[in-house]
């Protein structure tokens, strides 16, 4: 997503007291750990043959899913990256992944076979 402010309507204008509209950023809200519906698997695709699991479905805010990338990478010991609502860790932690997340409340399933 962009961090711009997108102006609207408007190219230029003569008037000294003009203001620009902008478009208003929806604030996402986050669901309770127990409305989530989170998907874990494995992904190999355009990765180089490397590994990376994968946790998509996420709904909430960028904050609330950094730090939940924060705390399943520090409990992998790797790293990864938090953003577009997936998590991606690198390496094969699928199963300890999904064990982690169940503990802390959310609903989760695997997705892809093995």
């Amino acid at each position: 997503m962009a961090k711009k402010k997108e102006k609207l309507n408007v190219v230029y204008s003569t008037n000294p007291n003009f203001n620009y509209e902008f478009d208003e950023e929806e604030t996402i809200e986050t669901l309770p750990k127990n409305q989530q519906k989170l998907y874990v698997s494995i992904d190999r695709k355009q990765r180089g043959g490397k590994e990376v699991t994968l946790v998509e479905g996420f709904v909430g805010s960028d904050d609330d899913l950094k730090d939940l990338g924060k705390l399943l990478k520090s409990k992998c010991g790797v790293g990864g990256t938090a953003k577009d609502n997936e998590i991606l860790i690198q390496g094969n932690f699928r199963d300890k992944v999904f064990d982690m997340l169940t503990k802390e409340g959310y609903q989760v399933k695997k997705k892809g076979g093995n």
